[in-house]
């Protein structure tokens, strides 16, 4: 069987272990920052399997299918990027999949899920830009789209596009839901629309909507590798310093607008961005 396919696979297999133990991980970290002991490391596995125990109560049919299809789709994402697939694609198949989440909020009719909906359309259309010219950048710099390249690209990328890099992690947080950029729907309890966007998922429609996220999370930390690819010792260590870096930022970090969170992410990936590529065409010029 050929390598990239094996890859694919051992992320459909591997990345939900992998990003509940980040999200427990996670939990750990941020009760310690709090002065609190925290829950066990294995605690979303718990919470998650509690909820496929549950009935599930939904509004209409239609969202249990635009929930399925969501979870669908993500897993599609990142087994094209760890299978060294085309990252336009890639992005492609993402965005896809965040629209099968919104139309899922949507179906409910609530107002909570309704404006949640309509508050990740915004975070969509905030993180799009820079995670495409974020693959144009790679595309500048490996000559090609496709993953296995870039990885295999003989050179710090990081050095390249830093103004991308940067960019792109001011987005991370954003799909991360973390504060401030948590407006959508987030993980705590003091997100002011309730839950947002899953206020009316429950059971088994929220459990797949948790793993969904876990799936997200590991393709987004794959993602950022990329730029640390010619040292996996240096890519492991930056995944880890600026994964605790955004918990810090949820912890110390007051809600936004999402009026300022939009424009933010617009203004930043334009100029660090659209800077960093025209350098980069003038260089190769």
């Amino acid at each position: 069987m050929n390598l990239n396919i094996i890859t694919g696979i051992i992320f459909l297999i591997l990345a939900p272990l992998i990003g509940g133990l980040i999200a427990g991980a996670d939990r750990i970290v941020t009760a310690r920052m709090q002065g609190r002991v925290g829950p066990p490391l294995l605690q979303p596995f718990y919470d998650v399997s509690k909820l496929f125990e549950k009935e599930t109560m939904v509004v209409t049919t239609t969202q249990y299918v635009y929930v399925v299809a969501y979870i669908v789709f993500i897993a599609f994402t990142g087994a094209l990027f760890f299978s060294g697939g085309d990252i336009l694609l890639v992005v492609f198949a993402l965005t896809l999949a965040h629209v099968f989440l919104i139309m899922g909020a949507y179906a409910s009719r609530s107002p909570y899920s309704v404006i949640g909906a309509e508050r990740e359309l915004i975070m969509l259309m905030a993180f799009e830009p820079a995670i495409i010219l974020c693959a144009a950048g790679m595309y500048l710099v490996s000559k090609s789209f496709f993953v296995r390249d870039i990885i295999s690209y003989n050179g710090a990328i990081i050095l390249l596009i830093p103004g991308l890099f940067f960019a792109f992690l001011y987005v991370f947080t954003m799909k991360l839901r973390k504060s401030p950029f948590d407006i959508s729907t987030s993980h705590h309890a003091h997100q002011e629309l309730i839950k947002g966007l899953t206020t009316d998922f429950s059971g088994s429609v929220l459990g797949i909507t948790e793993i969904a996220h876990w799936y997200e999370t590991v393709f987004l930390l794959g993602f950022i590798y990329l730029f640390f690819a010619f040292n996996p010792v240096i890519g492991i260590i930056a995944l880890i310093v600026i994964y605790l870096l955004e918990i810090y930022i949820d912890n110390v970090s007051a809600r936004v607008r999402w009026s300022f969170a939009l424009k933010s992410a617009w203004i930043i990936t334009a100029v660090l961005g659209i800077v960093n590529i025209g350098i980069l065409f003038f260089r190769w010029w």
